[in-house]
Formats: structure tokens, sequence, C-alpha cells
């Protein structure tokens, strides 16, 4: 191993993998720069050696976007907030930085991102660059809350752009805000922040059929709705969070844990366990599981009511419908679980995003709602995900950029009708593709 400063590159890389233990690489050598400087001179080096370069964050994407044979870039080094704007309420911040210390840092300032998603273990760059989203009415994607990019591209040199830029700028701004790592590494995300606010959460459970034909009731009353669906069963927990004039009433720490670690997460865990082992109990699993969470209303600051510990590993698919098709998806999604061998012992998360107009987001240009379908780590997984991939498909679905999925370029250039202004921003920033990997080559082509 040598350093340079306090930046470190490892020349006997072991094997690299995912949180999901689906993905391994065996990258050539491993960098961890401590500077915007040191990552450029490691892309130069690489071009030299004639390696391809690739960025990885804490590995929760279930694709290999993030997989390289060549260099692989760690950015743990390049984190913490380098500012934050009061007049322009934006907050730029390291690309390695966690989610979970950005948005606990920010709460400390008294400021919030305006939505998230349900985790926060990622980086704020792997989250961002593979589409991350949360559930909402007005705002859903964590990217669309980008005001501005800094990445190292191919020639090792330093872009910087805003939506305050230039017209190439901005442009670029567009596309690379959910980037899949094709167009450069990013370095650091600006993102735009407002007051710290309170959410008043309100989770229940509801019967599967009630949640379909009273969507539109639910999806327009709510800030932000969402629901988890338990196959084998009719029923579903609901969760509706809205902003709140107060006062805070958080989940009290007893409760808390028993519900969000004992039930979601022990317990769950050893469910998961027997039905890995006897696939025959999963449907009576799944009956206990969907009436194991009691309603529960409680009120917080914003981080503390979108994000769950996650504690349980699993495989992940998710697709984005558009919104008026989604009850259609999920009338299908449950038929086909009902009339198929299948055990499932995931429940299915369902959440939506208005229309926004970045480039590959999965929701660019239209209003969509997310079907992700799960499967306990080490369970056979394909042919569950197949049969659903084959339902989100007839629907033109747009598949999460860092979930399974099996589509490529000729139909991303179908569903995605500004593909070719991403491709070609691509062959401009990347011709030599020195962040080119085998992910990449299928979805966005040679």
């Amino acid at each position: 191993m040598s350093s340079t400063a306090s930046g470190t590159t490892s020349t006997s890389s072991g094997t690299w993998r995912n949180w999901a233990g689906n993905v391994t690489a065996r990258p050539v050598r491993e960098v961890t720069p401590a500077s915007v400087d040191e990552l450029s001179a490691a892309v130069r080096q690489a071009a030299e050696d004639g390696l391809r370069v690739k960025a990885v964050g804490t590995g929760h994407s279930f694709t290999s976007a993030a997989a390289t044979d060549g260099v692989l870039i760690r950015p743990q080094l390049l984190t913490g907030i380098r500012g934050i704007d009061r007049d322009a309420m934006t907050v730029t911040v390291e690309a390695g930085t966690p989610l979970k210390r950005l948005n606990m840092a920010l709460a400390r300032e008294g400021l919030s991102l305006t939505n998230m998603g349900d985790i926060m273990e990622q980086t704020v760059s792997g989250a961002t660059s593979t589409g991350t989203h949360g559930t909402g009415r007005e705002s859903a994607s964590i990217a669309v809350q980008i005001k501005g990019l800094e990445l190292v591209t191919a020639d090792g040199s330093v872009l910087t752009c805003s939506e305050n830029g230039t017209a190439e700028e901005r442009a670029i701004l567009a596309a690379a805000r959910i980037g899949i790592g094709a167009l450069g590494i990013v370095t650091a995300i600006t993102f735009a922040v407002e007051p710290l606010f309170l959410l008043t959460a309100r989770e229940e459970p509801m019967a599967f059929d009630r949640v379909l034909a009273e969507f539109d009731e639910l999806w327009a009353e709510n800030e932000h709705f969402e629901f988890y669906w338990f196959p084998h069963t009719g029923n579903t927990n609901t969760k509706r969070n809205n902003r709140s004039a107060g006062p805070e009433k958080p989940i009290p720490p007893l409760s808390g844990w028993f519900e969000d670690e004992f039930l979601s997460n022990g317990v769950f865990q050893v469910a998961n366990w027997v039905g890995r082992a006897v696939p025959a109990t999963v449907p009576t699993i799944a009956r206990i599981s969907s009436r194991a969470l009691s309603a529960r209303t409680y009120t917080d600051i914003p981080y503390k009511v979108f994000t769950s510990p996650r504690r349980v590993r699993f495989v992940e698919m998710e697709y984005a419908v558009p919104r008026a098709a989604l009850v259609d998806t999920l009338r299908e999604l449950k038929a086909m679980v009902d009339r198929s061998p299948l055990r499932v012992s995931f429940p299915v998360e369902v959440r939506t995003a208005p229309a926004d107009d970045i480039t590959l987001s999965t929701a660019s240009g239209r209003d969509s709602a997310y079907v992700a379908v799960h499967m306990f780590k080490g369970t056979p997984y394909r042919a569950y995900f197949t049969a659903a991939e084959r339902i989100f498909t007839a629907h033109e679905g747009r598949p999460h950029w860092g979930k399974v999925h099996t589509r490529d370029a000729d139909y991303f250039s179908g569903v995605y009708p500004r593909f070719g202004e991403f491709t070609a921003l691509r062959d401009r920033l990347d011709p030599d593709r020195r962040f080119q990997n085998d992910y990449l080559r299928r979805v966005l082509g040679p």
C-alpha cells in the first residue's frame, strides 16, 4: 500500500462486495483520495495505465453500477460540509458524506432537505447518482434538490455546473444529477435546503383492496403517502407524512425499539430465516407479519420520520410506472403471486413521485408510482423478479438504476424521451469510456 498525503492507494486489492452480497468485483487497485486533486491524479494515472475507473459508496446498489476490474475509488475521506449559504438556502457537501451525517449536521444548523428516501446509510453521491427517492405528492427524488455539482471528468479535470451557470452548465447538471457514474466522479454536491420543520406520521393497517380503491384520494390528501403490501395476504401497512405546527411527539424510546428494532428487524429476520428454510411457512408468516405492527402517530423532525433502520438484508427490484397505471400494476402483481407457487416473505413497497426534468430520472417527464419487490438475502429471487418485471415493463416501467433489472439501452431509448441527450453528453465528456463497466455498457450502450 502506498499513500499520498492522507490518501491511500492499495495495489493488493481484495474482492469488493455490495451490501446485499449479490455483486462482487476484483479491482486492480483501490484508491482512497483525501482531496479532489488526489482524485484527479488517480483518474489521470488510470488513463496512463489503460484502466477503467469507478467510484463506490456504501454498496447499497443491487446492480453492478459501481463494479470495476480497474481502479476503484473509495470516497470516504471526501466527507463533510464545505459550506452553508443561508441567503441562497443551500448546503455544499463532499460526495462521500453519508446521508445520515448530512441529515444530522443540517438538523443541528436548524436546516433540512425537503424530502429523502427511507434509508440514510448511502453516500450523498451514491444515492443521487442512482436516483434514490422517497415518496411525495410534490417532491420525491433527492436529486431534484441538487442545485450544483462538482465532478472529475475523464481527463482528470474538475468540472463545476450549477443551475445559475451557463447554458452548457445547466445542460450538464440536468443529466449529471442522476448520472449513474457515467459522466464523471462526483466530488461535491450543492443541495437546496429549508428551515427545519416537523412532520406528523400516521401509520395504520389498511386492506389492500381499500388502499387501491382510495389510492387517488390518499395520494391527493397527503404530502407523502406510501404503503407496504404483504404478499399472500390482503393486508397493507400505510404511512402518511404531513407537515405539522407541532409540538414534537417522538416515538417513545421503548416502543420505538420494540416496533422498529425488535419487530421490524429482529423478529422479521428470524421469520425470514424460517421462511427460507421452510418455504411452505411463508404465507402464514406473512399473515402474522402483516398484523404485527399496530397503528401509531408521532411528530418529529424530517429524517427521523422519513427514514428507518434496515438491518435485514435483501435483494430488490423497483420500477417506476406512470402513476395512472399503479392500481392495474398492483392488481396484476397480486394475481400473479396468488396463482404462482412463489413464496414471498418480504412486503411490496409502493411510493410516488411527481414528474421532474432530470434526463434519466425514473420520474422524468411523468408523474410516477414506484413498486418495489424484495426477497430475503440467500433466497432464490429470479422467478419472482422475472414475473414482476414482465408486469412492470408492460406498463412502460422504468427500473431504478441501482436495483436489479434486466433492461438494456434499446429498452431505455424507448421509455426515456431524452435518452439520446444523455448518451450524447456522455460521448462528449467520456469519449474513451474511462468510466465504463459492464453495467453501463448494457444500459447506455457501448
